[in-house]
């Protein structure tokens, strides 16, 4: 029997070929991430199989879908995922080379309740992960990754016959068909699908043409694992600025980008700008809300502050909740609310019956937005944004800072805006409003005008984001001048990922 993993085990050595590697650091809030190699090997996700089938035995479970990234080792580690699940008496149904969401519609299609997905997602390559759920369209949360963490660590797993694995042909088919209903387009539309050489390229740009799209201009969708041009996540300025590009080039309605697991989608309108996912969010709120009257919407706290005051949303009755980031959490809450929509910055868009199933699908989200350009004939998507209250966000940047280290300091500057708040402090001469701890710590002012510092639940990073009402100066001020002097302050932050 595989014994319990170890932390210290390195590659190119006996051990490293014959026990288990796994750190204790891939067990993160929703899902799991490690880099493949120096912090977990084979062995460790053979063990990590073994106490995801004894977690979900406990559950009550034991039929789960399994899939992969296009990554030069996402088949090796499923495999080795499954080796493990057989091993704990799963019944295991592989549909092979899958984005996130593709898994999750294999739960519904396959009448499976667990998942457990294989993706590194928008990760460099060298990372790999598994999202996990046992009960759709939900994904794990703290709870769930919290014992998983321990029977995995603890080698606390149980072993049981009558495991089996079948792979399951025809889920591509069955889900392109089925997101192609999401929307069934009138208008003559010219759509670029960017998919940064991502697993997206193999589903997003025939979900869009059977959606009744004219065009469909393909761009960096020929899968390649080695992401030769940007990585495929679209919240980072240089895939954006390549959509950006493209649209300008080819005088595109608009582009939609895709993540490496195909779950996010980023937008970039007619006008070759960037609309962030707050802003869609809340364009399609609007939309939205004018269809299902009283609708409850979910949203991040990385979101704009315009949910809360836009007299559009108001006049349709609906309702905005903020809440923690992260797709798992808005998931859950907007699933918990019976919420019409969740919204996360970071591209998730969750959509409940009529619209979706409840779990993020960059697909899905890409036909609610040309659904949405469907029904306001003659307007270009850069005139819907343009309707929208002026506010001016930044874009997500986040410092490094070790996993081991990130909450404490994040704690700190939880505290001590908490207290600075009482008082009576200000912020580029405006008074502190209120003050938002549900997730790191939101710092709203009086203007309405916010600043964010924030733990990343998956990577050794700080996340920080500002929204200035009256500027982009403004915006760039409350960075530079607030938060970043703030956070240089603690010597466990490191480089930028990016900046304003």
């Amino acid at each position: 029997m595989l014994p319990a993993p170890r932390a210290d085990l390195v590659p190119n050595t006996f051990e490293y070929e014959t026990q288990a590697l796994v750190k204790a650091t891939g067990f993160r809030e929703y899902d799991a991430r490690w880099l493949f190699g120096p912090e977990i090997n084979l062995l460790g996700v053979q063990a990590l199989g073994l106490g995801l089938g004894t977690y979900i035995h406990e559950l009550g479970q034991k039929r789960i879908v399994v899939g992969h990234d296009f990554r030069s080792y996402s088949l090796s580690i499923k495999q080795a995922l499954t080796i493990g699940l057989v091993a704990a008496g799963c019944e295991v149904l592989d549909i092979g080379l899958a984005t996130s969401p593709m898994a999750y519609f294999a739960q519904f299609d396959l009448d499976a309740p667990c998942v457990a997905m294989v993706t590194a997602s928008h990760n460099e390559n060298g990372w790999t992960g598994v999202k996990m759920g046992a009960q759709r369209p939900l994904t794990f949360g703290p709870d769930e990754m919290g014992r998983l963490k321990e029977l995995v660590l603890g080698g606390q797993w149980k072993q049981r016959p009558g495991g089996t694995v079948a792979h399951v042909d025809g889920v591509r088919e069955r889900y392109i068909a089925d997101a192609a209903t999401r929307a069934q387009i009138s208008r003559p539309l010219k759509v670029i699908a960017a998919c940064g050489n991502g697993t997206a390229g193999a589903f997003a740009p025939e979900a869009l043409r059977r959606m009744g799209v004219a065009e469909v201009i393909e761009m960096d969708c020929d899968l390649d694992w080695t992401f030769p041009k940007y990585n495929p996540n679209p919240e980072d300025h240089h895939m954006l600025s390549e959509m950006a590009k493209a649209v300008r080039e080819h005088g595109a309605d608009l582009c939609l980008g895709f993540d490496g697991d195909g779950d996010r989608c980023g937008v970039v309108d007619d006008e070759g700008e960037e609309i962030f996912a707050d802003k869609i969010g809340l364009m399609l709120a609007r939309d939205l809300s004018a269809l299902h009257k009283d609708a409850t919407f979910v949203v991040d706290v990385k979101s704009t502050g315009l949910f809360a005051t836009d007299e559009v949303l108001k006049g349709n009755g609906a309702k905005t909740v903020y809440w923690k980031t992260g797709h798992s959490y808005i998931k859950r809450k907007t699933a918990e609310l019976g919420a019409l929509a969740g919204f996360e910055k970071s591209g998730h868009f969750f959509f409940n019956p009529p619209i979706g199933r409840g779990y993020d699908d960059g697909i899905v989200a890409a036909a609610a937005i040309l659904a949405m350009l469907d029904r306001n004939p003659g307007k270009k998507l850069s005139d819907l944004k343009k309707a929208l209250p002026v506010a001016y966000t930044s874009l997500t940047m986040s410092p490094h800072c070790a996993d081991e280290e990130k909450y404490g300091v994040v704690e700190d500057v939880v505290r001590e805006y908490t207290e600075y708040a009482k008082g009576g402090g200000k912020i580029l001469g405006r008074a502190i409003s209120e003050v938002i701890t549900v997730n790191g710590v939101r710092v709203a002012l009086e203007d309405g005008s916010w600043v964010l510092v924030r733990a990343s639940s998956n990577k050794p990073e700080i996340v920080v984001v500002v929204e200035s009402s009256q500027s982009e100066d403004d915006m760039r001020a409350l960075f530079r001048e607030e938060v970043k002097p703030r956070l240089a302050k603690r010597p466990q932050v490191g480089a930028y990922n990016q900046e304003i």
